[in-house]
């Protein structure tokens, strides 16, 4: 039987849609789940980064996933990476060996193209991929509580809503931030408007108040000097992204008290999310860790892909906002 490995697009795309609906839907309806992916693909970023690829038989899809093209760095050495989301066999192709092929086949074809590392989330944990020679990288998910002034009011910092011409200042801070990370992405302007623009979207085409995007700033003289965007669902906040000029994050805390001192009268939100390990804002206290849902996991693709020493959770930065 012939297998072919080509692009995800027409009634391939449709196979696939519909197939991975039920369990990637995030509560959208199929329309609004289409027009999603659909839309990611057009922005600036998603046009010339994310692709989605299919085996497929005679016209038959067997399997599928995306691949992300990131700009990064290990250990000192910039590179590309391959991200690979949403691996899906289609039900009926199940238990043959398709997923290992298709993944086989987006690797060969990702270090073909210049690519060191490949990088995927695991959500049925890190089995089946180490036997595909992926190694897990820790990383844990917070809980955090934002500490709030004894007078439950604003603190004295300028907080407006975030904007285009934010995502440059957004950019300088994290790789500022980043500079001391063994593993990180490229998070250029294009990247982070990707990302901001993905959790809007997801907020924009679901049920009415099912979830809101924040994504505030702190300004002095006129330029965003730290900055945060956040999903909520109901009283859950999820930090997706941050970033503060000042190391110590002291400015991002008070965007987060300045947040919750808007509706004084409501139950404290629960506030989870990922941060770097030496990001440490004055105003929030991290009372719970537990191992990710979403396992990290990566594939050296060239000796440049090779860790010198295994990765541990402080040696990287990655945003939540940044799951794929």
């Amino acid at each position: 039987m012939r297998v072919d490995l080509v692009p995800a697009e027409g009634p391939i795309l449709e196979q696939i849609l519909a197939a991975t609906f039920d369990i990637w839907h995030e509560g959208l309806d199929a329309r609004a789940y289409r027009r999603y992916y659909t839309a990611q693909l057009g922005t600036p970023w998603g046009r010339s980064h994310l692709h989605r690829w299919a085996l497929v038989n005679a016209g038959d899809v067997l399997a599928s996933a995306k691949v992300y093209d990131f700009a990064g760095a290990l250990d000192g050495r910039s590179m590309r990476l391959a991200g690979l989301g949403a691996v899906f066999t289609q039900p009926g192709h199940r238990g043959r060996g398709y997923a290992r092929m298709l993944v086989d086949r987006l690797v060969d074809r990702a270090a073909a193209e210049g690519a060191d590392l490949a990088l995927l989330f695991s959500e049925i944990g890190p089995d089946y991929y180490l036997r595909l020679g992926f190694t897990g990288v820790p990383r844990s998910d917070l809980t955090l509580r934002v500490i709030e002034s004894s007078r439950r009011g604003a603190p004295m910092t300028l907080v407006r809503a975030g904007n285009e011409n934010d995502l440059a200042n957004a950019a300088d801070m994290g790789r500022a931030r980043s500079q001391s990370s063994r593993f990180k992405l490229d998070r250029d302007r294009e990247l982070i408007q990707f990302a901001i623009a993905g959790k809007r979207l997801l907020a924009g085409l679901g049920p009415p108040g099912a979830r809101e995007v924040q994504f505030f700033v702190a300004e002095e003289g006129a330029a965003a000097v730290a900055y945060v965007c956040i999903s909520t669902r109901g009283s859950t906040w999820t930090i997706e992204e941050a970033g503060d000029r000042d190391p110590a994050g002291a400015r991002l805390g008070a965007i987060l008290q300045a947040l919750i001192a808007r509706d004084p009268g409501v139950v404290r939100p629960t506030v989870r999310g990922w941060l770097p390990a030496d990001f440490h804002p004055p105003q929030i206290e991290v009372i719970g860790r537990s191992p990710s849902a979403e396992v990290m996991m990566i594939r050296p693709l060239t000796a440049r892909g090779v860790p010198d020493r295994p990765l541990q959770e402080a040696d990287v930065l990655y945003w939540h906002g940044d799951l794929f």
